[in-house]
């Protein structure tokens, strides 16, 4: 049987908790000991073993995209040897090896603040490509594999933040980082694409939720929001979370703060160069269904475009009317469910929700939208089996998909093939969002409310106060401590543990 960490824990042991953990453990000689030490300040402490882990797949992932670094595709490497990176065709199309300023001299497609990062990078390889020819001593290459390996270097910082994030976003259950650390799409996506600055903005910006600045949380928000746009949903659970904790004025002060940012960083270009900033919303309305999102399938299996008679260049009335309204619904269901749930929700699950529901609805989910969900889904869900049998379909998904654009006729595979790989990811992300809604309606099964906290990311919303108290008492909480079986990660299996921890008790001892 498994012991109770000490009384001053002030981290769970994730041996003790997770039985994929469990299992792994016995290859360095089984789980935690009853009588081991806990919270020992040594060199390789928690954070710094989840960050040293983030740089080995880093390093993984930029030797796995390293053969189309150079540029030169020829018989079809970029498919052949699934290293394709937007950063290389790009590179040229986006005008960075003219050095061409974004949107004032190129119509950049990504919104203003990645144009600037794609900018910044190619400063960056140029001081390089001019110190390696004046010095003798650096190794020569080609400017866009420089371009290509500054855009990884900073990209890889934006990983670092993420993880440093999200261990401080987990509470004593600070491990779960390391879920981040070892994502097989941090592997396979790090640097398909620039979003992990994106994704390191907004959570940053939880983690200035959570330190209860909320203004500063606004302000890296919009950030986000100015690199990709996905990070405005985070404003949907924020705004019911406080209505029903009753926090608008921090809400209010995030809002300024969100606001604020996106004008500081928007607005210049806007008024300086109005059809380069509209480029990326243009774009996004007259683009069709991108190949693997639900509308190509729908598509596909109707033998006809929803939009059949629209041209290069004009909008799909019809596509984009029904992704407008679906995206409506998706907010109102998890509207719903954080209005209605018994428990207040915690905020990473309606985030993860919210931005799951936006992606399955979505006319575009291009391959590293899913490094979006990687931190929001282990902070909602923290749990290796869940997450890892989740994200080894996602990162499957990428060899079909390479496959698939090398052609049939060129030892490819047919379309068929990787539209059923596209219906299993979605599958698999609506099966975790099952388990998250699970968690909300029935917190008994939720591992960080297990683990004797509230809402550890919440910030102001951690332990404030509810319209109804938690479903078992304090007394309940202190003397029913054995240690619970492990609930099913199967939604309908396994029958909900008994006793557990209060879902309002953040200063509780953990598991």
């Amino acid at each position: 049987m498994t012991s109770r960490p000490p009384a001053d824990a002030d981290r769970a042991i994730p041996s003790w908790e997770d039985p994929v953990v469990r299992a792994a453990s016995t290859a360095v000689g089984g789980p935690w000991g009853r009588h081991g030490l806990v919270g020992r300040n040594y060199f390789w402490t928690p954070l710094r073993v989840c960050l040293a882990l983030t740089l080995a797949v880093l390093a993984l992932s930029w030797l796995q995209k390293s053969p189309c670094k150079s540029g030169a595709w020829t018989e079809n490497l970029q498919y052949t040897h699934l290293c394709y990176s937007d950063v290389i065709p790009l590179y040229y199309t986006e005008g960075m090896d003219q050095h061409q300023v974004p949107y004032a001299d190129h119509a950049v497609e990504y919104p203003v603040l990645t144009g600037y990062f794609m900018y910044t990078a190619r400063t960056l390889s140029g001081w390089y490509d001019r110190l390696a020819d004046s010095t003798g001593v650096l190794p020569k290459v080609n400017p866009v594999e420089s371009y290509f390996d500054l855009t990884a270097l900073l990209l890889g910082l934006a990983a670092l933040v993420v993880t440093w994030s999200v261990f401080h976003l987990s509470g004593r259950r600070g491990w779960d980082a390391a879920m981040v650390a070892l994502s097989p799409v941090l592997f396979v996506h790090a640097f398909t694409n620039w979003d992990l600055l994106a994704v390191a903005l907004s959570t940053a910006g939880l983690l200035a939720w959570q330190r209860q600045i909320p203004w500063f949380a606004g302000v890296l928000i919009g950030l986000g929001t100015s690199a990709k746009l996905y990070p405005i949903l985070f404003c949907v659970p924020l705004l019911l979370l406080c209505l029903r904790a009753r926090r608008m004025y921090e809400f209010g002060q995030f809002m300024f703060g969100a606001v604020t940012s996106w004008l500081v960083i928007n607005l210049p270009i806007y008024l300086l160069y109005q059809d380069s900033w509209k480029r990326f919303y243009t774009l996004n309305r007259t683009r069709p269904a991108d190949p693997d999102s639900l509308w190509n399938i729908l598509q596909y299996v109707r033998g006809t475009p929803l939009d059949p008679n629209v041209g290069e260049g004009q909008s799909p009335t019809v596509l984009n009317l029904s992704i407008a309204l679906a995206t409506v619904a998706v907010v109102c269901a998890v509207g719903g469910l954080a209005m209605v749930a018994r428990t207040r929700p915690r905020l990473p699950q309606l985030l993860f929700l919210l931005v799951a529901g936006f992606l399955l609805v979505n006319k575009v989910w291009s391959p590293q939208y899913t490094l979006w969900l990687v931190p929001l889904a282990v902070l909602a869900r923290p749990s290796w089996r869940a997450i890892l049998a989740w994200q080894a379909v996602e990162a499957f998904l990428w060899f079909p998909r390479m496959y698939w654009y090398l052609g049939a006729s060129n030892k490819g595979l047919e379309e068929h093939w990787f539209l059923l790989a596209v219906v299993a990811r979605d599958i698999a992300v609506v099966w975790l969002a099952l388990l998250v809604i699970r968690d909300i309606l029935q917190p008994e099964y939720d591992p960080v409310r297990r683990s004797g906290m509230d809402d550890p990311a919440g910030g102001v919303l951690d332990g404030a106060d509810d319209r109804e108290e938690p479903s078992w008492s304090e007394e309940e909480w202190a003397g029913s401590w054995e240690p619970e079986p492990e609930p099913a990660d199967e939604i309908s299996g396994g029958e909900p543990p008994t006793g557990g921890s209060s879902p309002r008790g953040a200063d509780r001892n953990s598991t």
